[in-house]
């Protein structure tokens, strides 16, 4: 039965954490399901604030033998390398 459920991929955001991380998959019938089956996987410690889950089949990737391609254009930007900034000391996160 669950072999024909589709693939959610899971996304924790632990706590003090800022970004959610790739923790793995779970199969389920849908969202709700999945965010209980990947809560009751990857949180059982109490380790994570929130969580994502996305069916594999909706994640679009790019082809790494092609990234010189795709990230060709942002060589010739300097300007967006985050050595031509300084940060003010209130900022905390960035």
């Amino acid at each position: 039965m669950s072999k024909d459920w589709p693939l959610w991929e899971v996304f924790v955001r632990a706590r003090g954490g800022l970004d959610h991380r790739h923790v793995g998959s779970v199969h389920a019938p849908d969202a709700e399901m999945a965010l209980r089956h990947a809560r009751d996987t990857y949180t059982r410690r109490m380790e994570g604030v929130s969580l994502w889950v996305v069916k594999s089949t909706d994640i679009a990737a790019s082809d790494p033998d092609q990234s010189g391609e795709l990230f060709e254009p942002a060589q010739t930007k300097i300007y967006r390398h985050p050595t031509f900034y300084e940060l003010p000391d209130a900022v905390k996160h960035m």
